[in-house]
């Protein structure tokens, strides 16, 4: 039996593939291998995990087992999942079944490794001093990357260990109860359905107008090269999409540019790229300071400081630029977009695309209807945003939209721990501890204190400072660190942490000072729910009032966007498997002893009474 791979060979695929005595794979980028289950909380239960370790050995399958790393052919070849690779889809099958003539007769050419007597794992089996010395650290490892959140990874290497000391049989079975106890688990069950069933549903073009053509991005124009635009650039031109990149200077846009040629450079020094390649994608990007440059663009992209003032003179000026019928986005964090398209002369073309930081490698995008925004429009926005390889998803008009919004009770939370007193390296310990990428006071300070603040003015003349919630506490707490210590964050030279230039991170002993107090206490478990509440709460009123469209839309924008924590499958997601009523009753517990902030939206009893969970 032959394998013959002409298309992404993956989990289940891979492991039918790997059922075959022989492997051959048409040696093609489209073509991938790999074991991805981890990435869904389960682990390659027909086989994948023991038939690696006796291809691979216990190390080398690691990343593919563990990691979910997936490969082109010629990789899987050199790590010995496949046995050949053919240069042309057309020498695929004819080379199969030459290989099944040659080897009728050839019984050592029709025995899989682990059907051979004698035959040694490569690397050496568990009790090999190389593996065994191994095994301590990679359990630590998986322990520190997960932070005993995700229990799959562990579970991958207890079977993969154990399919080392007992025979092949045995070793099959433990794989498949491996996967058994694992696709019971609420983290298998969050996983599955946001990971598989609502990415699906979202790169599937279920937000998208279904009666609108394909609207290809021929030419963008992106206004601003700072951190955001030199971003969009980047992606954009990488995607083939002719890009004029405007600031007030040439030096400045010239600048911007340079931030995708040391991108570009890297590529080609890893192999990832060739120079000739290099160069194309380079050339596509015209940094410019003449407005004229932008005759033509079919979509412009304008990634200017977040000032209504300043976004809507730009609007006025440089919308005039367009092709007929092209479209204006604005990208911005939490300003309303259809505030934002009062400067437009077509409201129906203007539309929020929202980047994620560092563009290059967020993979999502958040695209905002403001009360104008037509459907044309939004299918241009989807459309670019499949062009350039991210991920859309769409929601409505509202100030912080769905990312920011639901994002900034992190943050808010975690400042008002620090006001009743709870050491700052407490709070960002579980803060990580409930699997948010970094704590809330670190996260801050990347963001930057001095732009919230600087945000929060252009909010009180828009009379919409705290329209989500009093938002006393937070301000109070960063005027204090602004105003009067200048800790402005991370890139302020400083804020609730000090960096070294060697890139350590320190509390600010100022802080432990201002706001400590050895007495007070809080229940680690409530600092944690309290800190993971406030997102799960403010993603149900974003769903209760029509801002979030779809629960798929919420589930993969809190993970792809803010950094969810993966084992809840996405902030919705959580209220399923932890339990309406649990969760109900939980809420009014913080709610009686932390504020009314933690009160269960109304959306909640209604799915209880009507017996549903959110889908």
């Amino acid at each position: 039996m032959v394998a013959a791979i002409n298309g992404a060979a993956l989990g289940g695929g891979l492991e039918l593939a790997l059922a075959c005595h022989y492997r051959i794979a048409w040696d093609n980028k489209v073509v991938q291998l790999g074991f991805p289950e981890v990435t869904l909380g389960l682990l390659p239960g027909g086989g994948g995990v023991v038939k690696a370790i006796y291809l691979m050995g216990l190390m080398a399958s690691n990343e593919y087992l563990i990691e979910g790393k997936r490969v082109v052919p010629a990789k899987a070849k050199e790590a010995g999942l496949i046995d050949e690779t053919v240069d042309s889809l057309d020498e695929l099958i004819p080379r199969a079944k030459a290989w099944i003539a040659d080897n009728q007769e050839n019984e050592t050419a029709c025995t899989q490794p682990w059907d051979t007597k004698g035959y040694k794992i490569p690397g050496g089996n568990a009790n090999h001093p190389a593996v065994a010395q191994m095994l301590p650290v990679a359990s630590a490892m998986i322990a520190q990357k997960t932070r005993g959140l995700l229990p799959a990874p562990i579970k991958i290497l207890d079977v993969a260990v154990s399919a080392m000391r007992v025979d092949f049989d045995t070793a099959m079975r433990i794989e498949s109860r491996g996967l058994t106890e694992l696709a019971l688990t609420p983290v298998a069950k969050n996983m599955i359905n946001t990971f598989f069933f609502n990415l699906n549903q979202i790169n599937g073009g279920a937000s998208r107008p279904k009666d609108i053509a394909p609207q290809t991005t021929k030419k963008v124009g992106v206004l601003g090269a700072g951190m955001m635009g030199q971003g969009i650039a980047y992606v954009s031109a990488m995607a083939g999409i002719e890009v004029v990149l405007k600031d007030i200077s040439l030096e400045s846009a010239e600048k911007g540019k340079g931030y995708s040629e040391a991108l570009l450079r890297k590529r080609v020094e890893r192999g990832r790229m060739t120079e000739e390649k290099a160069q194309q994608v380079l050339a596509l990007i015209k940094p410019t300071a003449q407005s004229s440059d932008l005759q033509g663009c079919d979509l412009i992209i304008e990634a200017v400081f977040e000032n209504m003032a300043l976004k809507h003179e730009i609007t006025k000026e440089l919308e005039p630029c367009l092709a007929e019928g092209g479209v204006w986005g604005s990208n911005t964090s939490t300003l309303p977009i259809t505030q934002l398209a009062e400067a437009s002369a077509n409201a129906e073309n203007f539309i929020g695309i929202h980047f994620f930081s560092p563009v290059d490698k967020m993979p999502l995008v958040e695209i905002i209807m403001g009360e104008h925004t037509s459907d044309l429009a939004l299918a241009k926005a989807f459309d670019y945003t499949k062009q350039i390889r991210k991920t859309p998803i769409v929601v409505n008009d509202s100030l912080g939209f769905f990312t920011s919004r639901t994002f900034g009770t992190y943050l808010d939370e975690g400042v008002r721990l620090l006001t009743e007193g709870i050491h700052p390296i407490q709070i960002d310990n579980l803060g990580k501890a409930i699997g948010m990428p970094v704590g809330p006071l670190m996260v801050y300070d990347e963001v930057s204190l001095e732009l919230s603040r600087k945000a929060w003015v252009t909010w009180s003349e828009m009379g919409v400072l705290d329209n989500w919630g009093d938002g006393t506490i937070t301000r109070d707490v960063i005027d204090t660190m602004v105003g009067e210590h200048s800790r402005g964050g991370r890139h302020h030279g400083g804020g609730f942490y000090e960096y070294g230039e060697d890139g350590s991170k320190t509390i600010w002993p100022g802080l432990v000072d201002l706001y400590y107090n050895a007495d007070a206490s809080v229940a680690e478990r409530d600092i944690k729910d309290r800190l993971l509440f406030r997102q799960v709460i403010e993603a149900l009123k974003c769903l209760e009032t029509n801002v979030l469209r779809t629960v798929a839309d919420g589930n993969i924008g809190s993970i792809m966007g803010i950094g969810a924590p993966a084992w809840t499958g996405g902030l919705i997601q959580f209220v399923n498997t932890y339990g309406l009523e649990r969760f109900s009753t939980r809420c009014a517990e913080l709610a009686s002893q932390y504020g009314d902030r933690f009160e269960a939206p109304g959306i909640v009893g209604e799915k209880i009474a009507a017996g549903e969970v959110f889908a």
